[in-house]
């Protein structure tokens, strides 16, 4: 693992992983920690693996941005912002964009930028205790990170101005209940069967899931006759690799297929 200003990153060709490790201060995004999420966040995604982790240690995700800088930057917290969000966002865009599947494992409550750190997984798997709290409404200011555009995504674009309008704390009930996580389970359990999930994901065939979140990620972008093109080239390109001749001998044979990647 490096380790980097409250951040934690490892990456193989199969598995990446990025921590947030600043419990003591409920893994909040300062200046400093924004520029090692950004630098994680790159050299993980330089590995090309076929899944990549966010998780946090800790009893909370993420509680947004560092309230404690924000009061230091006093008339000059439009600068400290933009700085933040400068370091940040071009990384955050190539994770939201990645075509390998992202799984986000939010043991705790999570709150403004952290928002959109962990509903930009393809899977959010919640503990128990995950409250999410938007929060900016509270401090007179406004979403950030992708936490507007996830949320939206995931639970409807009304729901989600309401959720961001009001900032009533989501327990984890409420939020499995309107799509925003997809799994809820007790915080004891919540690691092994993310860890579980995470191995199946990288036992697939990474073509296949890299066409799979292309076609997802494009789809409201495409004419319906460029996206059955799109449809159409991706599919002509798995056909062509051998994870492909192994998947239909395994499939004939009534075996499970062991994918290599190639």
């Amino acid at each position: 693992m490096t380790e980097l200003d409250g951040m934690e990153w490892h990456a193989d060709p199969v598995i990446g992983r990025i921590v947030l490790n600043r419990p003591a201060h409920h893994n909040a995004l300062g200046l400093a920690t924004a520029g090692a999420l950004a630098r994680a966040i790159d050299e993980v995604l330089m590995m090309q693996p076929r899944v990549v982790v966010i998780e946090a240690r800790g009893s909370i995700f993420c509680a947004g941005g560092d309230i404690r800088e924000f009061e230091q930057a006093g008339d000059s917290l439009d600068q400290l912002i933009d700085d933040i969000l400068n370091h940040l966002l071009p990384s955050y865009l190539k994770l939201a964009l990645a075509t390998c599947p992202i799984v986000t494992v939010v043991g705790g409550p999570v709150g403004g930028a952290g928002v959109g750190l962990a509903l930009c997984g393809d899977f959010v798997l919640a503990s128990d205790t995950m409250k999410l709290h938007t929060g900016y409404a509270a401090l007179g200011l406004s979403p950030d990170v992708g936490a507007s555009y996830f949320l939206a995504r995931r639970i409807g674009t009304v729901r989600a101005q309401q959720w961001l309008m009001l900032s009533d704390p989501m327990d984890s009930t409420q939020c499995l209940a309107a799509g925003a996580v997809d799994q809820v389970h007790p915080t004891a359990q919540l690691n092994a069967i993310a860890q579980a999930l995470v191995q199946r994901l990288a036992a697939c065939a990474p073509a296949s899931l890299t066409a799979m979140k292309q076609l997802s990620l494009e789809r409201s972008t495409r004419s319906l006759q460029a996206y059955l093109s799109l449809e159409q080239q991706l599919l002509k390109a798995c056909a062509k690799t051998a994870d492909a001749r192994e998947g239909i001998a395994a499939f004939v044979a009534k075996r499970k297929p062991l994918f290599g990647g190639h």
